[in-house]
């Protein structure tokens, strides 16, 4: 496998990252999650990704009994993520000092290890300043508790923030990004990768499988399965919504060009977010072992530039055909009392 450069960091890490959302009671079990774990590390995955708030806290306690045996912690690149809600209590949320420091101690003791390779902020948080989150990640990388920091799911104005705030206060600064991105979500094509390359940051992309769409698994005139993610996630997933329709008729024609270039559907999902110049690694997230090795080949497929061109004619460049996918959007369309007087 051949290993890319994390922004302007001097780490290397694999162009698929094992991502652990469904390690717990959100998917799998501890066996099948270990096995997991080896076999990604056994076709040279070295960068694995968590977060606090999944499967609350249980996939760290997995991934970190996981990389427990000799010599193993030493090998990989792990990266967890803090912010979400992990609990009742307002103040267990947030990019607040409060939180932030409380957070990645407790991120260790489940992981199980001294120190966290890459920590991010899960979201943004518009009722804390960025330069005290900062702050605060920059005492934790002194204390020696974190290498990194990064960013997820930050719009490009507040990545631009973040770079200017740490620059101007002599803080850590993020030195990666960690937005969605599939062939069915282009929208960071318009200002997010341009930015990220900018200020010369890493970028590793959440569900280049658009939460499978793209595994084909949703196909026209066959029956839908329910899920919980289905029902969590209605806006994203339910088929009377015009906008769902249309990301089913792309997947349709997205799958017959897979299989005139001789390839999965998986194969190509995935291969055209690797291609793209500002990527670092992009994240996948199976949740058994058949998912695993349906999505490991797709780190050596090359996609010609006529497949190229006719995904563009498909989806156009910069188009995100729900926004339910975009995984942010601005607080001021969700509350009115923010635009009127």
């Amino acid at each position: 496998m051949r290993y890319r450069r994390l922004g302007r960091t001097g780490v290397q890490v694999s162009p698929l990252c094992l991502g652990a959302m469904m390690f717990g009671s959100w998917g799998s079990d501890e066996a099948v999650s270990a096995r997991i774990i080896e076999r990604a590390l056994d076709a040279g995955i070295n960068f694995v990704d968590t977060a606090d708030v999944y499967s609350a806290g249980e996939s760290e306690e997995i991934v970190g009994r996981a990389l427990a045996a000799p010599g193993l912690r030493d090998r990989i690149v792990l990266a967890t993520k803090g912010s979400l809600p992990m609990g009742d209590d307002p103040n267990q949320r947030g990019n607040s000092r409060r939180w932030i420091t409380r957070a990645v101690d407790d991120s260790l003791r489940r992981l199980g290890t001294d120190w966290i390779d890459l920590y991010q902020i899960h979201r943004p948080d518009p009722a804390t300043d960025i330069e005290e989150t900062l702050g605060a990640l920059t005492d934790l990388v002194r204390a020696g508790k974190i290498r990194y920091i990064g960013s997820s799911t930050f719009p490009a104005h507040q990545i631009v923030e973040a770079q200017w705030a740490a620059q101007r206060t002599g803080s850590q600064r993020f030195v990666c990004e960690q937005p969605p991105y599939s062939v069915l979500v282009r929208g960071i094509e318009a200002d997010v990768l341009d930015v990220t390359a900018k200020h010369g940051m890493g970028v590793i992309t959440w569900s280049p499988l658009a939460g499978g769409w793209l595994t084909g698994r949703y196909r026209r005139n066959a029956p839908i399965e329910t899920s919980r993610r289905f029902d969590r996630l209605p806006g994203r997933y339910d088929l009377e919504l015009d906008a769902n329709q249309r990301k089913l008729d792309a997947a349709e024609e997205l799958a017959v060009l897979a299989e005139e270039a001789g390839i999965s559907l998986i194969e190509l999902a995935l291969a055209f977010v690797l291609r793209h110049p500002a990527v670092t690694s992009a994240v996948i997230g199976p949740r058994t072992l058949e998912h695993l090795e349906s999505q490991l080949p797709a780190a050596e497929v090359t996609l010609s530039q006529d497949v190229l061109d006719r995904i563009d004619e498909i989806v156009p460049p910069g188009t995100t055909l729900n926004k339910e996918d975009a995984g942010w959007q601005s607080p001021s369309l969700a509350d009115a009392s923010l635009r009127r007087r």
